[in-house]
């Protein structure tokens, strides 16, 4: 496996748009083409559009961009901008009289961090579509990372700072490649060395404490609110029908469980997208296990990219 730029993989732009100030932002993935696409839902917290689009008894065979964003259930609204732009460029689902496009949304839950009244809307949206014809994206503090934060088993006194994070590989012309942003309960640790990176701080503020320890505290009465998420894109060139990008989103999952812990909880909402963008002949074993490894990296780079910001301190300063 080679890396590559995650833009390097065709068919496929990526922007991001973001409220600095208010600490809430998004990212969007266009596919003009369309992809036939998967998702992967987990824990008990998700917040979701058009998801019910990517079950393969469902007649949509491909989308047009999927769209990842703060401000939880309020940001769902934002998916209206990502449509405004592709009708404005013709792109959707024929529909005889129009097209009309398919755009799948995931939101994870900021609202602690930034202002809870400022939320990602159409005008963002449609700000990261503009930032897409760049297809340059920046990784940590930007887009759907810019409100993310990890290790809140505790609450926020004990968080971390997170991003949004991008990784890559091509084997042959095969190519395969992540976006994850990270705003997980639980700690965050590095998927080649095991070490600790991120999560749950000690109760001096320096170090990490260990929330699949501490968890069992809560074994009574469960673990609060569901105020988390991470939420991931996986895309690849190979080529494969939306039921197989079903099984390949839920085999990226594998990335989090190596990289995030605990996951999936009840108070996390925790989602993969999976797009193929391309007709590279390859095996769905083979896509599913590099994926899970290349989705892992991009939870790292959420890590290791994010800057400090809103009181949380970052990777850079708690190493």
């Amino acid at each position: 496996m080679q890396e590559i730029k995650i833009t390097e993989i065709e068919n496929l732009k990526i922007g991001h748009a973001q409220d600095t100030q208010n600490g809430t932002g998004c990212t969007v993935v266009l596919c003009g083409e369309g992809a036939p696409a998967g998702v992967d839902i987990r824990g008990g917290g998700p917040a979701s559009r058009e998801s019910a689009l990517l079950r393969p008894t469902a007649n949509a065979e491909r989308i047009h961009a999927v769209l990842l964003s703060g401000g939880s259930a309020f940001g769902l609204d934002a998916a209206g901008g990502v449509m405004r732009y592709l009708e404005e460029r013709d792109i959707g689902f024929d529909v005889g009289v129009t097209k009309v496009p398919l755009v799948c949304q995931s939101c994870l839950f900021d609202l602690t961090v930034g202002s809870k009244e400022v939320r990602p809307d159409q005008e963002m949206a449609y700000r990261a579509c503009l930032d897409a014809e760049r297809n340059n994206p920046g990784q940590g503090n930007i887009g759907a990372g810019m409100g993310a934060s990890v290790g809140k088993l505790l609450g926020m006194e004990f968080a971390m700072k997170s991003g949004i994070g991008m990784f890559a590989v091509s084997v042959g012309e095969l190519k395969i490649g992540a976006i994850a942003a990270v705003n997980a309960l639980g700690d965050v640790f590095d998927i080649d060395t095991g070490e600790q990176i991120a999560g749950l701080r000690g109760a001096d503020g320096t170090g990490f404490r260990r929330t699949e320890d501490l968890i069992v505290q809560f074994a009574e009465n469960g673990i609060g609110l569901a105020d988390n998420t991470t939420l991931g894109v996986l895309i690849t060139n190979g080529k494969f029908d939306k039921t197989q990008m079903n099984v390949i989103a839920s085999a990226a999952n594998n990335g989090y469980a190596r990289t995030i812990r605990p996951v999936n909880t009840s108070a996390d909402g925790d989602s993969i997208y999976a797009l193929s963008v391309g007709s590279v002949p390859a095996s769905v074993d083979a896509v599913s296990s590099i994926g899970a490894y290349v989705m892992g990296k991009a939870v790292n780079r959420a890590v290791y990219q994010a800057e400090d910001a809103y009181g949380l301190p970052a990777y850079k300063c708690v190493k």
